[in-house]
């Protein structure tokens, strides 16, 4: 299950990577016109369907990478897409999740006092998803807001995802 959300990129250096002589950190992720052409096809796919949606993708650090809006979005899906992206992002890498629904389905909206979702930008909604490459390793997050509940949005984030995968072998 986790391959089918796998983002494979090939030749991308390390993440993470350090040299303890150069004292860098090298990360990988995907380049603006990967996250561009990600983004849009979300954007395309739930358009298909006919939602207008907003499209937003992280990288590694939880910044905005790509925002592509649809023509008649309501307002709030510009923060609510970037904020799924950025939960399935943070919350995908640290409790080896794939989408949001994957967090909120294993209870991962945090301890009874609400703590994990009083985190800034912290957002336990269907529809953000992990990306990764075929090694697993966590690249960023795309989060998809304007369709008719969040199982939509999420559908269509998912699509893109696999849309933009290579076959595996």
């Amino acid at each position: 299950m986790r391959r089918a959300f796998t983002l494979l990129l090939l030749g991308a250096p390390l993440l993470a990577h350090a040299s303890p002589t150069d004292g860098l950190i090298i990360t990988q992720k995907l380049n603006w016109e990967q996250a561009t052409a990600l983004a849009t096809d979300a954007v395309k796919i739930c358009a298909a369907e006919g939602y207008s949606v907003t499209a937003a993708v992280v990288d590694p650090s939880g910044h905005e990478q790509v925002i592509i809006k649809g023509d008649t979005v309501p307002l709030q899906s510009l923060s609510v897409s970037y904020r799924k992206a950025y939960t399935a992002f943070s919350y995908g890498q640290a409790f080896n999740k794939n989408t949001t629904s994957e967090l909120i389905a294993d209870k991962l909206a945090g301890p009874a006092n609400g703590a994990l979702n009083t985190v800034p930008e912290v957002l336990f909604i269907p529809g953000g998803v992990t990306l990764r490459r075929a090694d697993h390793t966590v690249l960023g997050g795309l989060g998809v807001s304007g369709a008719p509940g969040g199982d939509k949005d999420e559908a269509c984030a998912l699509k893109a995802v696999q849309a933009h995968q290579p076959s595996f072998h």
